[in-house]
């Protein structure tokens, strides 16, 4: 008879390693159930005798799993995800097994990506596989952040807490990402429309001012010259008004395709005015927040700063969390490595240093993020209150230099009669 290995959890959340004689996988599950075990992982051992159901079930098992993640050529939506994680922490902390959770979100959620997803992930559980196995099947909508916390969770037997820590992680995270996208829609609408009105007066007004200058016959300032050479060209290369920010959006898109590329933009990126003091921030906040909530999950420190690597999403910041991995491995402190990095502030080393020394670094990196949100939060509206008066002063010298340009001819002919 086949003998299959299983990993499962008891009803204090311990991990129980054994083995298990069995006609098949069904039925090994069924008896690791019968003594009051929840199977998180189970394989046949190597060598062993299988059976032709078995192996076929395995195979079909396969042959369907791979299909299904073939028709998946997109993502899921962050918000929907966070909506999922918050909802799925509420019935864990009602005490629903993490099955019936599945299935109650499943059956309440509209379909699409995600509901075919979970579809999958409740069908791997109750075929015996963990929940974070289930998900790490689907790496374009769980990441390693998501599904390590989750595998964190069941090894300590507190899945309920993790889930409830990644859903206020995540929604802090949105809350932030909608902030600096609110910020960045009215400069963008402005800026657009301000290109409008300038490219139509250059195309439609200007031009007839032209033919009336040259009827006219009277000599043209310098300032009125330059305003009819802009115009003209504008009338000529017209389509580059939106060709250029699609060609330089696909040029920086190849640019971060290269290593050097993605690393001269980062920099360029957190050296910009008024926008990359924010931005620093905002990653700084990621930082803490992601490293912090890692920590308190028992996510081991190393295997947390290879996570916090994936998710920050600046080459800049990457190369300081790989120096602190570095240096940890080495038996040094987390400090270090950040203080000669030159990207975190002296206020953020201390903060880390005193954690260490306390043995409290998750709650002291968690109220570092708390504390930079807030500064995020007052950079943005600093921001906005600056780019509003330099929109507007900006376009009144705009406005005003083609006014000018085009009545001095007039003014300087009102003269001459």
């Amino acid at each position: 008879m086949p003998v299959f290995t299983f990993e499962a959890m008891d009803g204090t959340g311990k991990v129980v390693r054994d083995d298990v004689e069995a006609a098949n996988r069904d039925d090994a599950i069924a008896q690791i159930r019968s003594m009051g075990y929840f199977p998180t992982k189970i394989k046949q051992k190597a060598g062993a005798p299988s059976t032709g159901r078995a192996g076929a079930g395995v195979i079909a098992y396969t042959e369907e799993t791979s299909a299904r993640k073939r028709g998946f050529f997109s993502g899921v939506r962050f918000k929907d995800l966070a909506q999922f994680t918050v909802q799925l922490a509420t019935l864990q902390d009602a005490g629903l097994p993490i099955v019936r959770s599945l299935r109650i979100l499943e059956g309440q959620m509209k379909s699409g990506n995600l509901k075919s997803i979970l579809t999958e992930v409740a069908e791997d559980v109750e075929g015996g596989s963990s929940f974070s196995e289930a998900l790490s099947k689907h790496p374009k909508v769980f990441d390693r952040l998501y599904v390590n916390m989750v595998k964190a969770g069941e090894a300590g037997g507190v899945l309920e807490t993790i889930l409830n820590r990644l859903a206020d992680f995540m929604e802090k995270s949105l809350r932030l990402k909608r902030r600096i996208i609110g910020a960045s829609v009215y400069p963008i609408v402005v800026l657009s429309v301000a290109v409008l009105i300038i490219a139509g007066i250059m195309v439609f007004v200007i031009p007839k001012f032209e033919k009336m200058f040259s009827d006219i016959g009277v000599p043209l300032p310098p300032t009125t010259e330059l305003l009819l050479a802009v115009a003209r060209l504008v009338q000529s290369f017209w389509f580059l008004i939106p060709a250029i920010p699609i060609g330089l959006f696909v040029l920086l898109k190849l640019m971060g395709t290269s290593s050097g590329g993605r690393s001269f933009i980062d920099r360029t990126k957190l050296r910009l005015p008024l926008i990359g003091p924010v931005l620093k921030k905002s990653y700084i906040a990621r930082f803490a927040r992601t490293l912090g909530t890692l920590i308190a999950s028992g996510v081991p420190i190393l295997d947390a700063l290879s996570i916090v690597k994936e998710a920050i999403g600046n080459s800049v910041i990457e190369d300081a969390v790989e120096d602190v991995h570095g240096s940890i491995k080495e038996g040094e402190t987390v400090a270090g490595p950040l203080k000669t990095s030159g990207v975190f502030d002296d206020v953020f080393i201390n903060m880390v240093d005193v954690g260490e020394e306390t043995g409290e670094l998750d709650k002291m990196l968690n109220k570092i993020a708390d504390n930079y949100d807030e500064e995020v939060d007052v950079a943005v509206e600093s921001m906005t209150s600056v780019l509003e008066p330099i929109m507007i002063v900006g376009m009144g010298a705009i406005v005003g230099f083609v006014v000018v340009s085009l009545f001095m001819p007039l003014v300087s002919l009102i003269e001459k009669l």
